[in-house]
Parts: structure tokens; C-alpha cells; sequence
């Protein structure tokens, strides 16, 4: 079977290509650098022509509102017409668990990507996921401040990317569900938390500062907002896990 996956040279991306080689299927990666972008819609339907399946992690790195939106706005709708046009006959796209619930600019893309997506006659899976493992080096990309990592509360669940991917590739090669069950990991953390177990693998001394933000989507992400409400599947892989896995960062010299 040919399986598209828009957004294949991402970090949730790349191996979902790689699971879906070793289950014995064809990946087809979507992704400016072989020639298709989803915002426009250019080379959507040459490459999805022959393919059965498709995986959507497609993925932006601006945090605000207005370009989140213009995004999932955009990409979501080129990939369903091309899809109605190539006879995808299943879609799983990747969401978030809590973005009904923690109003980030971000998140409002990924709702509204949900929206489209329900709202179509292509059939769907929309899998939400808790954050990723990686998501704790990205917020000390963001936060650091010289010797200090400044980050607000955020109690989440933390999961391998490589078992979502895992779960992805399941859901696809399945009958469409509509709305798949949160996939969350096996621990709950504080971020902060995380960030420090992170630096201290690294042998950092960088400082860890916890604040607690004012307004609602803060006061939500901080409370358990980002985790799942209902029973679903788990990874399996821990944090700390997850950090003795990765290689030592002094041989990447």
C-alpha cells in the first residue's frame, strides 16, 4: 500500500516513514523539498496520485493566532480537495490533546484544523497526542536567558514521538474513527521539571525558574489542561527513559 504523509521530513514525520517501511508499505513524503508545498497546493495532486492512505503531521513554528490559523487554514483544505480528487480513502491527521481546552494562539490552528477535517466527506482520524519528549529541549530553545531557563507551570504527559508514529501508522492502516482516543505517555510531569532533568543530563548548570503566568490558558496548561480526560492508549517509553536513550551530547562534538 502507498501512504502518503504530509509532513514527512518533520521530527513525528520521519518516522512515521520509517514505520510504515518496516510494516512492509510505501511511504510517499509530502514536503517542500520533493516538490509539494500544502499551503498552495503545488504538486498535491501528482503526488498523491496512486496513493491509498494518508498520514497528515504537517507542522508550523510560528506561535501566533493569526498565522497558526492561515496555516491549518490552508494546508488542511488543499490536503482534503486533493484527497476527494485522489481517492484517499482514509486520512489520520495528527492534533493535540488539550487544545479545546488551553486557548494558545497556536492551538487555535490546530482546532480549527479538527474543524475542517470533522466537517469533510473524506473519511478521518483525527489522533490528539500529548507533547513530545523533544518538547522539553525546545522550550529550553525558547526560555533560555543566559544561565537561566525561565518557564511557566505546565503539567503534561509526555510521549514518544516514535510511538506516535507507531499509533499513527495503525490508525491509518485501520477503518476511519472520526475522533481516535487521546494517546498520552505513562508519566505526568511538571515542565520545569522535565527542562531540569534535561540540563542535568547535559551536565548544565543553567537554573530552572518556575512561574506561574498569569491568565487562562496559563492557569489551564498548569492545571492538567494538556492531559487527556479520558482512557486511551499509552507509550510505553519514560522521560528518563527517553533521556538515557540519546546520545552523549560531548561525542556530537
Amino acid at each position: 500500500m502507498r501512504i502518503a504523509v504530509a509532513g514527512g521530513t518533520g521530527l513525528v514525520g520521519r518516522h512515521v516513514v520509517d514505520v510504515i517501511r518496516s510494516a512492509g508499505h510505501t511511504p510517499v513524503v509530502l514536503a517542500r523539498s520533493t516538490g509539494v508545498d500544502v499551503t498552495t497546493g503545488s504538486g498535491l495532486d501528482a503526488a498523491l496520485d496512486g496513493s491509498e492512505r494518508l498520514i497528515d503531521v504537517t507542522n508550523v513554528t510560528a506561535m501566533s493566532r493569526r498565522a497558526a490559523l492561515r496555516f491549518f487554514e490552508a494546508s488542511t483544505r488543499h490536503l482534503l480537495e486533493a484527497s476527494a480528487r485522489a481517492g484517499i480513502d482514509h486520512l489520520v491527521a495528527l492534533s493535540i490533546v488539550g487544545v479545546d481546552r488551553v486557548d494558545l494562539g497556536y492551538y487555535a490552528g490546530k482546532r480549527r484544523q479538527e474543524e475542517l477535517l470533522l466537517e469533510s466527506a473524506v473519511p478521518i482520524t483525527v489522533l490528539r497526542a500529548t507533547q513530545f519528549h523533544e518538547f522539553a529541549e525546545q522550550m529550553v530553545q525558547r526560555a533560555a536567558i543566559g544561565p537561566v531557563v525561565v518557564l511557566p507551570r505546565m503539567l503534561t504527559q509526555p510521549v514518544a514521538a516514535q510511538e506516535v508514529a507507531e499509533e499513527l501508522v495503525r490508525l491509518a492502516l485501520g477503518e476511519p474513527l472520526g475522533t481516535a482516543p487521546d494517546f498520552a505517555g505513562p508519566e505526568e510531569h511538571q515542565m520545569p521539571d522535565l527542562v531540569r532533568q534535561l540540563l542535568r543530563s547535559r551536565g548544565s548548570r543553567r537554573r530552572v525558574i518556575p512561574l506561574r503566568l498569569p491568565g487562562a490558558a496559563a492557569r489551564a496548561a498548569a492545571s492538567g489542561g494538556l492531559l487527556p480526560l479520558t482512557v486511551g492508549p499509552r507509550g510505553r517509553q519514560t522521560f528518563a527513559e527517553w533521556l538515557e536513550a540519546q546520545p552523549d551530547p560531548a561525542l556530537q562534538r
